[in-house]
């Protein structure tokens, strides 16, 4: 700068003339230094992109600074992608980049499937991607199917449970082989929705056979009845085979179920015994309070005879030698009864 001073200094001093050229030569002197600066920060870039056929220019770079694009990784995917025989504008990969997906994925998984012949284009690449699916491990997966354990060894439970119509209950494992669908896997359901299907298949086939052996004798029925209810529609997956890895014998559910049922009856009965026992208790109770009732209305009509005898006597509606007949009738009345044993009218008679 002190120099660019001293060239203007002696420009003002010598003419105007003079003044045009330095500030010309100035000029020069800041494109050139903005040139050579470009060039060593985008120069090898734009080399490499030239000799590889995928072009850019130096003015695309600059741009993809200022919207702060990774040059190097726009490049670096773009040659990639021509060299696999993919026209990919960098316009495209930007845009997806600054949307927040993962370039390369993206660029990966489109070389990989043109290597495998599967129809993939970058906009559903690039969907699937934002959608936070792994859209390699996506086509790795329609060339190569995977295998899932069902149920999730991650999980809980270990085995798939089912209870036959004879009550034995079966514990059974699966390994099931799917393929990924490009076309189905933006929306589709994920790998828990097969595996939750295809555990309700297995449930299904050994609730509705008739006995547990059945199903230990031909274990390909599951997989024959798994496999024909469609269980991979709506998914992102093609269900390719569903394998019966192990079936094991469990417990006795109807057995266990009969045993509560008879125990429970058991109880059920004995509490309705209890009852009637409590009821015939009670109703004894109210008859013996009843009977000790009648007893004492005896005592109190008994209790109006001499009195009646007394009126009688004293109206003369009764002799004397009526009522020592009477008394006579009385005990002799007793003696019978004591003679035959007949304890309860003596109890009375006292």
């Amino acid at each position: 700068m002190n120099a660019i001073n001293s060239v203007l200094a002696a420009a003002v001093l010598t003419g105007s003339g003079d003044i045009l050229w330095v500030i010309g030569i100035i000029a020069i002197v800041i494109f050139g230094l903005v040139a050579v600066f470009v060039l060593l920060k985008y120069g090898m870039l734009w080399i490499q992109a030239m000799i590889s056929d995928a072009h850019v220019s130096i003015f695309s770079l600059i741009g993809m600074s200022l919207r702060r694009v990774p040059p190097s990784l726009i490049v670096q995917n773009r040659i990639a992608a021509v060299k696999a025989g993919i026209e990919l504008p960098t316009n495209d990969l930007e845009a997806h980049y600054m949307a927040g997906g993962r370039v390369p994925n993206v660029v990966r998984a489109l070389i990989a499937a043109k290597k495998a012949n599967i129809e993939l284009d970058f906009g559903r690449a690039s969907a699937i991607d934002l959608a936070g699916r792994d859209v390699v491990d996506a086509v790795r997966t329609s060339v190569h199917p995977k295998v899932i354990d069902c149920p999730d060894p991650g999980r809980s439970r270990p085995t798939i449970d089912a209870v036959a119509k004879d009550g034995v209950q079966l514990k059974a494992k699966a390994r099931v082989t799917v393929r990924t669908c490009l076309d189905r896997l933006i929306g589709g359901a994920t790998e828990e929705t097969i595996i939750a299907r295809v555990g309700e298949g297995i449930v299904t086939t050994i609730g509705s056979a008739g006995t547990h052996k059945d199903v230990l004798e031909n274990p390909d029925s599951i997989s024959k009845m798994v496999m024909g209810k469609g269980l991979d529609s709506g998914t992102a997956f093609e269900l390719l085979s569903v394998d019966i890895a192990d079936v094991d014998v469990g417990e006795n559910i109807g057995a266990t179920l009969q045993i509560a049922q008879a125990e429970a009856d058991k109880q059920i009965a004995q509490a309705q015994a209890e009852k009637r026992r409590a009821l015939a208790v009670a109703q004894e109770q109210e008859m013996a309070a009843e009977v000790r009732k009648n007893r004492a209305l005896v005592v109190l009509a008994e209790a109006e005879v001499p009195k009646a005898f007394a009126a009688a006597l004293r109206e003369g509606k009764l002799g004397v030698m009526d009522y020592y007949r009477l008394q006579n009738i009385q005990a002799d009345t007793r003696m019978r009864d004591t003679i035959g044993g007949n304890e309860q009218t003596q109890e009375q008679d006292q």
